[in-house]
């Protein structure tokens, strides 16, 4: 029997992660919108300092003399007044402390980076495309029903599975509410973090897991394909038909159906590509190489632009050029199903390794393009030294934070048409060099 239940609340997800792709999930707002990505490796987790439990009498002793402790006693009130019940908090915040971990890994994700070409190396590996069709072959049943049911094909599915998780095997094994508590607490994103903390509880009220199941990466994400808990209220689905939507069981099916629920929110078009490799004539405007420019594919191809094998792209809807490496590296025509892809992960390479992954499992071939392997990613330091150089030389980015997205970009690609460059908004270190 199968109970498509859903919740409702928020939405947001992740980053990631140590020896798997990532570590957060459904959906962290400090995620990039092109690829600059955390590469956070596992830690060994210090012991922590035994603290009494936070119950309704123990917190005001120790929030005289414990900064957390103090906080957690504001806290437990905000989430009275919320609905969450004295039992759940007592069993949530048993024994929980900071986890100076957690803060360390919010504090240090901007500074590590990978070209797009190293990330695919790892994201779309032969040996990750052969465990992606093994996985889509052994619950085939169920990912057959799931995208008849929500019209989003199970090669994505199975392909964001296997970038969150390894398709199960890295579900994450932090305590989520140690997890949120700690990053709420923290001043950096508190508000957000602290809204997760209240989602979090919720379920706990609501019985879908214990406190002690809930388990996920250190900024809160959980199960199979990493939600976070306002993004599983909203989305999040009982495929099994066992009152509970969980996402946290070595079972993955409720959680490989959560996943194509949020994606069917977002618009997912079925039948509609995320993106085709294509091949750009001889002379092509780079400028024209940017997002808020959308052409149907007929059009692209009358200008030039055609798939890797000299063919028209089919007219899936309106598309535009994407070049994640600039004029030397590959190009895609990407469409619609692009931008749901983003809303579970921001950055471009994440978008791109699950429609590569999810061709790849279906069958699909490599990318046939050649990148700029000589290259290396910039440093966030650098990132940050790129954009105050730009707007200093009259080529604002509105923002000296270290990602390279949008405004950025636009930024690049201005200055690089004004000095008579190839207008491919690359942020590379040749450019920065040249801006020294």
């Amino acid at each position: 029997m199968i109970n498509w239940k859903s919740g409702a609340v928020g939405t947001i997800m992740a980053a990631f992660g140590s020896t798997h792709a990532s570590a957060e999930a459904p959906h962290d707002p400090d995620k990039q919108a092109s690829f600059q990505l955390a590469s956070v490796t596992t830690s060994l987790r210090p012991v922590a300092r035994p603290a009494p439990e936070i119950g309704r009498e123990v917190v005001q002793v120790a929030a005289s003399n414990d900064p957390f402790a103090l906080w957690l006693s504001g806290f437990r009130g905000r989430a009275l007044e919320q609905g969450i019940s004295a039992g759940t908090l007592d069993v949530a915040f048993a024994n929980v402390t900071i986890d100076p971990d957690v803060v360390r890994l919010d504090r240090n994700q901007s500074e590590f980076s990978k070209t797009i070409w190293q990330y695919l190396d790892s994201a779309v590996s032969t040996s990750r495309v052969k465990n992606g069709r093994a996985a889509l072959a052994k619950h085939a049943t169920a990912l057959s029903q799931i995208e008849a049911h929500y019209g989003v094909e199970k090669e994505v599915v199975t392909a964001i599975w296997g970038l969150e998780s390894s398709f199960g095997a890295f579900r994450g094994s932090n305590n989520t509410i140690r997890s949120l508590a700690t990053l709420a607490h923290d001043t950096r994103r508190s508000a957000f973090f602290e809204a997760e903390l209240v989602a979090a509880l919720q379920i706990l009220e609501a019985g879908d897991v214990s406190a002690r199941g809930m388990k996920g990466s250190w900024a809160g994400a959980m199960g199979h394909t990493q939600f976070m808990p306002s993004s599983y209220h909203r989305y999040a689905v009982d495929f099994t038909g066992d009152g509970k939507r969980d996402i946290w069981s070595d079972d993955p099916r409720d959680a490989l159906a959560s996943t194509a629920a949020y994606l069917a929110g977002f618009g997912w078009t079925e039948g509609q590509p995320w993106g085709v490799e294509v091949r750009l004539p001889k002379g092509f405007d780079y400028a024209q190489a940017r997002r808020d420019l959308t052409r149907f594919p007929s059009d692209w191809a009358a200008a030039g632009v055609v798939d890797v094998s000299g063919k028209p792209v089919p007219d899936h809807g309106e598309a535009s050029i994407l070049l994640p490496a600039g004029s030397q590296g590959a190009a895609f025509m990407v469409f619609d199903n692009f931008a749901v892809l983003e809303k579970y992960n921001t950055a471009d390479a994440y978008v791109i390794g699950v429609g590569y992954l999810a061709d790849r499992i279906a069958g699909g071939p490599v990318i046939a393009a050649d990148w700029p392997r000589g290259d290396r990613a910039l440093t966030f330091s650098e990132r940050k030294e790129l954009q105050r150089r730009l707007t200093g030389a009259g080529f604002d980015t509105q923002k000296i934070d270290g990602r390279v997205g949008p405004l950025t970009i636009n930024a690049v690609r201005s200055y690089q048409t004004a000095n008579g460059l190839v207008p491919d908004g690359y942020a590379s270190p040749r450019l920065l060099e040249r801006l020294r």
